[in-house]
């Protein structure tokens, strides 16, 4: 996986992208990224309206267009390259594509972009993508498919649109758990993610009231590898970033690891603490450090 993301990317906030209040709020909070949304936050009857207003607001705010992405509408629709011709003049600081099916759709993204890219003076392939993978029961069979493929710097996975596909008429159990597919999908992401060097990102957490939840969720699956999640409310912002912001007895920690290493250089295991380090924890202690910018 990668180690160092190019931003940050612990808190990915959906903004609809129909209302300037919205994504102005979105903007000035702490997240990460703001995922301004053209696709399921706005009806089918205001993407020919929203499409301008998300073009004026990236122009408008050129200082934080890095952190301002934008989820397009997915292949398997009418409105893709609509959403694309608007959108790229103002320069967004990355494309989420929705609904893959496969590898296939981002080789197709990455030929759209670089022709927009050229035509705006834009510098070709300088416009990151993240992808939701699992959203369709295709999708679910081309999960390692990602290595090398072109602009995608994040894979992310969805629960509700799989459901849809598959037929299912829920995807958790009576304890508010996923159900297997979906625990299937999460794994793959990470999986994928790992394979394809980019950062995993977790889904949403639909109910923003329950916090306490959401940071539960969050801490364990930075433990299983991802790297940040997405919101959909403001509320839930300080919570991820928290969640996946290594602590200072992680860090200290780490630091120890990496320095009992440096002072035995070339063994491949060391007695620490009553225990034995090996190489694949010198590994992780030195990706920690970097994540927090201390290596």
């Amino acid at each position: 996986m990668s180690d160092t993301p190019a931003l940050n990317m612990r808190s990915w906030l959906f903004a609809p992208g129909d209302s300037e209040k919205k994504m102005t709020k979105a903007m000035e909070g702490a997240a990460d990224i703001v995922l301004i949304d053209l696709e399921d936050a706005v009806s089918p009857d205001n993407k020919a309206a929203a499409r301008p207003m998300v073009r004026d607001f990236l122009a408008a705010n050129p200082g934080q267009r890095h952190r301002l992405w934008v989820r397009i509408n997915p292949f398997d629709g009418p409105y893709t390259l609509l959403d694309l011709a608007a959108i790229m003049p103002a320069r967004p600081g990355g494309i989420m594509l929705p609904k893959v099916y496969g590898r296939a759709d981002v080789e197709k993204l990455d030929h759209c972009l670089s022709a927009l890219e050229v035509a705006n003076g834009i510098e070709e392939g300088s416009t990151p993508v993240i992808v939701l993978m699992t959203e369709t029961a295709e999708a679910m069979f081309h999960w390692g498919s990602y290595k090398g493929a072109p602009r995608v710097v994040a894979l992310t996975w969805g629960a509700e649109d799989l459901a849809d596909s598959i037929g299912a008429s829920a995807n958790k159990e009576a304890d508010g758990a996923y159900s297997f597919t979906y625990e299937m999908a999460r794994s793959f992401c990470v999986l994928g993610a790992a394979t394809a060097g980019v950062a995993a990102i977790e889904t949403i957490s639909a109910d923003f009231r329950d916090l306490d939840a959401l940071r539960a969720r969050a801490e364990k699956v930075r433990r299983d590898g991802y790297l940040g999640m997405l919101a959909i409310h403001p509320a839930q912002i300080d919570v991820i970033n928290e969640a996946f912001t290594p602590t200072e007895a992680e860090i200290a920690e780490a630091q120890e690891i990496v320095d009992v290493f440096a002072a035995n250089p070339g063994v491949g295991a060391i007695g620490w603490k009553g225990g034995m380090l090996d190489r694949p924890y010198l590994a992780r202690a030195e990706r920690l450090l970097r994540r927090a910018g201390k290596l």
